[in-house]
């Protein structure tokens, strides 16, 4: 027996958008249109300024009125607590997009009569949605709701009275609940009668806090499946909607110069290709943060935009010490095309490094990323994680045609050829600098160890920093080394012959 598919799934369902970054994207469009969703989770997590930003969002991108039903903070309590956010809400007030309702539950005097009816909510929440015309409503919290009810029964007739009855309003809910002991929600019944459930956490792992979002489910539609970071700032949330942005990326053939002339030459005369991923690494002092300066000098010389993520050094002592070797990246600061975003990595953990990330090249839009060190981000998890967090990053900047620099000092322990974050296989170019001594003088040797999709110079090159910046020359202490490197063995050298 023949199957019978939907032929056009996008209309399959009709969703709401958001308006909240990266959640739409998560979600493959948005909230299940004229349906129940709860948003679930723990206290501090974020449900009750994710469904203010839904309202917000709401009313000023799409002009969808909404109603806000608060059963634990006043009017006032939840117009103040959200302004930090940027959310004026007595302004979307006064305009008649927005209305805020307190409701307040007693549970004594529930215990006392012994009643408890929804009609009088339904009364009061009808009226608010008719008289604004409203398609989006929040109920803030189910817990405080039901909070007088023992009965285990009727509190599930009318847990399921209450979605039906937003249903058939046609408008778009958001219910918040506080997650249970070993079950999502307190009562255990709520996400089975909404349409989709989001849970959000905030865990804390050595001393670091990561918020994290899950869709667990959404009945008619797919959306990502996976745990995926969150911000909360001065500007509401962002979710960063990727796990791996996979190998469905763009290849350029393009090419943009690394800033220094023989490095050019080294790259096929040409440099990088556009949209490629570029790995320099060596000991400390090698001059990796000057190489990566001066291609981020060299992408703003050309009208480019370069997003700088510095986790060693402060935008003043960066800018101090670069100025030094002949780079004045204040110039391109001043014009708008550079940015430098300094942090320690021990700051933020990783997912929440990442979603700062994600943010920030949304918000630049730039066609260059330096990443200046990738090993700093050892001291915010393990290996393993520091490894996963920067494939998704190199995947992120791939799918949007971004040229990315990352930079890692390797240490003692590990070979020339080997990197504390092992991410060197999705490398398309690896640049690596080598301490060498020669007559009790230490100098730098650059080698080119691969790039993809070019040829390249497989001959070391000294590297001098000099007042007017980087100088490579031959360095008769570059035959000895290629000879003791590993990665650099006949099989390697027989591409150049």
């Amino acid at each position: 027996m023949a199957l019978a598919y939907v032929k056009d799934v996008k209309n399959a369902l009709t969703k709401c958008p958001t308006g909240i970054a990266g959640l739409d994207e998560v979600t493959r469009g948005g909230l299940p249109q004229g349906r129940p969703t709860l948003v679930c989770g723990s206290a501090g997590c974020g449900k009750t300024l994710l469904a203010v930003e839904f309202l917000v969002r709401g009313a000023v991108d799409y002009g969808e009125p909404g109603v806000f039903m608060a059963f634990e903070e006043t009017a006032e309590e939840l117009t103040q607590n959200v302004r930090s956010l940027g959310f004026d809400l007595d302004d979307l007030i006064e305009k008649k997009q927005l209305e805020v309702d307190y409701v307040r539950v007693e549970r004594s005097e529930i215990e006392e009569t012994g009643e408890y009816d929804l009609e009088g909510l339904f009364v009061r929440l009808g009226h608010a949605i008719d008289s604004l015309k409203a398609k989006r409503v929040v109920l803030d919290t189910i817990e405080v709701l039901f909070s007088g009810l023992s009965n285990t029964a009727v509190l599930r007739a009318e847990i399921r009275r209450l979605f039906r009855w937003l249903k058939d309003k046609g408008v778009t809910a958001i219910v918040t609940g506080e997650r249970g002991d070993g079950k999502l929600t307190r009562y255990g019944l709520e996400e089975y009668v909404s349409d989709c459930v989001i849970l959000l956490d905030h865990r804390v792992t050595e001393q670091v806090s990561t918020r994290r979002l899950r869709v667990v489910k959404y009945r008619g539609s797919v959306h990502g499946t996976n745990e995926f970071p969150f911000l909360i700032d001065e500007t509401g949330i962002t979710v960063v909607p990727i796990t791996s942005a996979g190998m469905d990326h763009p290849a350029s053939a393009e090419r943009v110069s690394t800033g220094v002339v023989t490095l050019d030459e080294m790259l096929g005369g040409k440099g990088f290709l556009r949209g490629s991923s570029v790995l320099v690494s060596g000991s400390a002092g090698t001059g990796k943060t000057s190489i990566a300066a001066h291609f981020a000098a060299s992408s703003c010389g050309r009208g480019e935009r370069c997003l700088y993520f510095s986790f060693e050094e402060s935008q003043a002592q960066l800018v101090r010490n670069l100025r030094s070797i002949g780079l004045d990246l204040e110039k391109w600061i001043g014009k708008g095309l550079l940015r430098i975003h300094s942090a320690r990595p021990t700051f933020y953990g990783l997912e929440m490094h990442l979603a700062q990330m994600h943010k920030l090249i949304a918000e630049f839009k730039p066609q260059v990323v330096v990443v200046d060190p990738i090993s700093n981000f050892i001291s915010a998890g393990t290996l393993t994680e520091a490894g996963a967090m920067l494939v998704r990053l190199v995947d992120l900047l791939k799918s949007q045609g971004i040229t990315g620099l990352f930079t890692n000092l390797t240490h003692g322990g590990n070979g020339p050829d080997q990197t504390d974050v092992d991410i060197s296989s999705i490398i398309d170019t690896w640049l690596l600098l080598r301490d060498t001594e020669r007559d009790g003088r230490r100098s730098a040797v650059l080698h080119v160890l691969k790039s993809r999709g070019m040829g390249h110079s497989k001959q070391g090159r000294g590297l001098q920093l000099t007042d007017d910046g980087i100088v490579l020359s031959e360095a008769p202490e570059a035959s000895s080394a290629i000879k003791n490197h590993p990665a650099l063995d006949t099989g390697h050298r027989s591409n150049t012959q």
